[in-house]
């Protein structure tokens, strides 16, 4: 645990970050105050759940996660990364390795985010953003993108998430009553890809997202591969979840609290996602 000198300045800062802390320890967080540092370092010290090593804010978290994802690509790889988050993983490509970015939408070729004064608002990826097209890239119909999805010619899809399971399902397109544009070529890629990774946040507004099932309508059953969060990574395996590695930002402890699912110790390198 950090000193109290480290943390006590910067109590009314991290205050919603400690107190999500406190409030999934059961402690009562009903008297405390920004101002009163002492009581709620007091709270913290009486925990027996150990704080993270370093607490880290939304962006810095998908920054994260995004480094972590980039590692797993190799040279040549033909990659498809959901909208969002998983779109940042290309921007922590190591300097020797080059992969081919496949759009939905139709590109092949993807590059990077055009600066503004060149930017063509024709040339979008599948979310509807921005993009430039790399030496080489081309366009291609839907058809022919789908081809590509569904006939097992893509190396390595990067998606978002919902929900996963300890046994490989995926969530990511549904909450039912609440409105949704459809599934998109999620389904395709799932099934169609050679390896699948969840690159997420670890939980959702203190709630765990790796479950022991799925409780959303699912994308497809049995598909992930790997589940990279700021936390760590976890392998899918047919004997279930293997915890391969521990963020440094992260504990044993920490995940074992924020995560339902079951899971076996198997670390690769501790603290590999620093790198």
């Amino acid at each position: 645990r950090p000193p109290r000198s480290t943390l006590f300045p910067y109590t009314t800062l991290f205050r919603s970050k400690i107190t999500s802390i406190l409030l999934q320890s059961g402690a009562d967080v009903e008297k405390l105050r920004p101002d009163n540092g002492t009581l709620l370092m007091s709270a913290v010290e009486n925990l027996n759940v150990p704080l993270v090593k370093h607490i880290i804010e939304k962006d810095e978290t998908q920054e994260v996660i995004a480094k972590r994802v980039a590692q797993e690509f190799h040279n040549n790889d033909v990659i498809t990364l959901g909208i969002g988050l998983p779109t940042k993983a290309v921007t922590y490509l190591p300097d020797n390795v080059e992969v081919i970015v496949q759009s939905e939408n139709g590109v092949l070729g993807v590059g990077t985010y055009p600066h503004e004064s060149v930017k063509d608002e024709r040339i979008t990826n599948a979310g509807g953003v921005g993009v430039t097209i790399n030496p080489g890239g081309c366009f291609i119909d839907s058809l022919t993108s789908f081809g590509l999805m569904r006939g097992g010619h893509i190396d390595i899809t990067v998606l978002g998430a919902l929900q996963v399971d300890q046994e490989g399902n995926l969530a990511n397109w549904c909450i039912p009553g609440k409105f949704t544009p459809g599934m998109g070529g999620a389904m395709d890629l799932v099934v169609g890809t050679k390896k699948l990774i969840i690159a997420m946040e670890h939980t959702s507004k203190g709630m765990p997202k790796i479950l022991k099932k799925c409780t959303l309508p699912l994308t497809a059953a049995h598909k992930v591969n790997l589940i990279i969060t700021e936390k760590g990574v976890f392998e899918v395996t047919p004997q279930g979840l293997l915890l391969r590695e521990i963020s440094p930002y992260s504990s044993l402890e920490d995940i074992k609290n924020t995560t339902e699912a079951d899971f076996t110790l198997a670390l690769n390198k501790v603290n590999k996602s620093a790198n």
